[in-house]
């Protein structure tokens, strides 16, 4: 598996928690940013890493931000995009197994550290169900493809 991760500035501190995360799980990832506390525009991360998904680049992403609402926001506006905005352990797994979530994202003034890594590693290793949850996926596709 191949992960994206961004940050804008409100999400940095955690970002380097992730990243030491998927070092320790072997996963092979890449940094997008951002590399500043100072103010930065969300969209400018969001969008280019969740192109890279859609477009098969990487197979998953984490983004974070200081809610994680404008990175999810931002990220969903992308075809192809299912971004879950995560702030729990069983939501992190669920919408893994039922949702086929290939983007996460977090808020850092929402979650410390250490759920935010326990919720990234659920997520990260958490397959989807399939089933009846595909039939759904599969409605979701169907809308965007008409759009």
């Amino acid at each position: 598996m191949k992960v994206a991760i961004a940050s804008d500035h409100g999400g940095i501190h955690i970002r380097a928690e992730i990243k030491k995360l998927m070092e320790e799980l072997g996963i092979d990832y890449e940094d997008f940013g951002c590399e500043c506390e100072t103010s930065v525009d969300y969209p400018d991360y969001a969008l280019p890493v969740a192109e890279k998904v859609a477009n098969g680049e990487f197979d998953r992403a984490i983004l974070i931000c200081g809610t994680g609402v404008g990175m999810s926001i931002s990220a969903n506006k992308v075809k192809g995009i299912r971004c879950a905005l995560v702030h729990d352990v069983y939501t992190a797994k669920l919408t893994r197994k039922h949702n086929d979530s290939n983007i996460l994202a977090m808020g850092e003034r929402v979650i410390g550290p250490g759920l935010a890594r326990e919720i990234a590693k659920v997520w990260l290793t958490t397959e989807f169900e399939g089933g009846r949850h595909e039939r759904r996926i599969g409605k979701i596709t169907e809308y965007e493809e008409k759009h």
